[in-house]
């Protein structure tokens, strides 16, 4: 019984394709382009939950990174009817959004393509909250790099 359980849920693991990641170019450093992707989140009526510093983590450790660090955020008007449809949803819920610099310097905003994150959850790509979160990612990623 145990290998059944065990194989079927490597299975169901193994049948999940990677998320599709959006990038969205930055002219800004990695701070900035975080500082202003807050103040556009923010400013959308939307709660910063946490900015994770991944290269001050690495550096007090003694470690290199390149700037890099991850904004989780959400709007319970947004993400709670995924979770109403699957309360496993709250797994990638709320929104993340990874800024960093890549290896030629260019800075970069990444996040995952709602429709991949949430169809692991049974939440079809043509729900309106897949519909929402695509939009309002799309649309604050883009204001925050906006020139």
């Amino acid at each position: 019984m145990k290998k059944l359980l065990l194989t079927a849920a490597f299975c169901s693991v193994a049948s999940l394709a990677p998320a599709e990641i959006i990038k969205v170019a930055s002219p800004y450093s990695v701070d900035e382009t975080l500082d202003r992707l807050t103040g556009v989140v923010e400013g959308a009526g939307a709660k910063v939950f946490a900015r994770v510093e991944h290269a001050k983590g690495a550096a007090r450790i003694g470690e290199k990174l390149a700037p890099e660090a991850l904004l989780i955020f959400g709007k319970p008007e947004v993400g709670t009817p995924a979770m109403q449809m699957n309360p496993l949803a709250g797994l990638v819920l709320p929104a993340r959004v990874l800024a960093y610099q890549d290896a030629d310097g260019k800075v970069w905003l990444a996040y995952e393509n709602p429709a991949d994150m949430l169809a692991p959850f049974d939440i079809p790509s043509d729900a309106p909250i897949v519909m929402k979160l695509t939009k309002v990612l799309g649309a604050l990623t883009g204001k925050a790099v906006a020139e």
